[in-house]
């Protein structure tokens, strides 16, 4: 009996150790490094740019930047569902060549030493981070996007964000006055709008980075939603470099963010993310995301800092 008490003590032992391993691995790896920005100033009014594909006429958001002693506008994507602004290596690479002192970077730790502003807003960071990714900068077409980073939530932490999509332009601000704004959660840099579509409340990642959709779920809730017998819309997806399937149907939903309701009128689930990836998101209690498709007549400001948000 001894023996067999020591034994289960044993593999109790064992399960706990497991599971706290597990947790504080989860914590570690998806928890958001520090936030290095040095944010000076504010700016309003920014002409935001739209990347268009095939069928799509707002695929990515582009703000655009400068960097100093480059008399030249170049992009950074809006990316919410990326917690850290980065930079992409071969575009800055090909700037560094051209400009040698504008810009420092260290391979060996894998980051970027370097500033940009939005407007008469800065951005500073020696620690800035860097993809293998991008393009070599065309600086002699003046109608060529150079895409040379992605801005992440972390800048959201430093200011609110106002994007007006009716208008097509953004803005980058320290206060502002908040009446009639509606709470959110931001978790680990990631922003989790509260919505509702017939009675349902449903908790949903505002990822830009998803732009040309209006919500993306799981296949189940797709099959919800979606119109019977709707001709579905199948097309390959890009993340990262990783190709996905993705499956689009039309739908005929209202979803209420607080007080105002919009029409859902696509639905769309997507093949090919991690087993990982989906585990993660039924943990956080995600049903979805959303992008900046149902947003494009109205305008959306997040005070990530405070939590409260404001859809009009």
């Amino acid at each position: 009996m001894k023996l067999f008490k020591k034994v289960a003590l044993i593999i109790l032992t064992i399960i706990v150790l497991s599971l706290l391993g597990g947790y504080f691995y989860f914590q570690k790896k998806f928890t958001p490094p520090e936030n290095y920005l040095n944010v000076s100033g504010t700016t309003e009014n920014i002409p935001i740019k739209w990347i268009s594909g095939n069928e799509n006429q707002h695929v990515a958001l582009l703000i655009p930047v400068k960097i100093q002693g480059i008399n030249k506008t170049l992009y950074m994507q809006f990316d919410s569902g990326s917690a850290i602004t980065v930079f992409y290596k071969k575009s800055l690479e090909s700037i560094s060549e051209k400009f040698p002192n504008q810009i420092k970077i260290n391979i060996e730790k894998n980051q970027i030493s370097t500033g940009f502003t939005i407007g008469n807003m800065k951005v500073n960071s020696v620690v800035f981070q860097f993809l293998n990714y991008g393009s070599i900068i065309d600086f002699d077409n003046p109608d060529a996007e150079n895409i040379i980073g992605t801005i992440g939530t972390d800048l959201l932490e430093k200011r609110i964000i106002i994007l007006d999509f009716k208008n097509s332009k953004c803005s980058f601000l320290e206060q502002i006055s908040e009446e009639n704004f509606t709470a959110f959660e931001f978790k680990k840099r990631k922003i989790l709008i509260p919505s509702k579509i017939e009675n349902q409340d449903l908790k949903l990642l505002f990822d830009t980075g998803t732009s040309g959709y209006e919500l993306i779920t799981q296949k189940e809730i797709w099959e919800k939603y979606k119109i019977e017998n709707s001709p579905i819309k199948a097309e390959k997806g890009n993340s990262w470099g990783n190709t996905l399937d993705v499956y689009s149907a039309s739908a005929k939903k209202k979803i209420a963010f607080g007080n105002l309701s919009l029409n859902l009128s696509e639905v769309t689930y997507i093949e090919g993310t991690s087993k990982l990836q989906k585990f993660l998101m039924k943990r956080s209690g995600m049903q979805g995301m959303i992008g900046n498709k149902l947003f494009l007549q109205h305008k959306l400001i997040l005070d990530c800092k405070n939590e409260k948000y404001k859809l009009e």
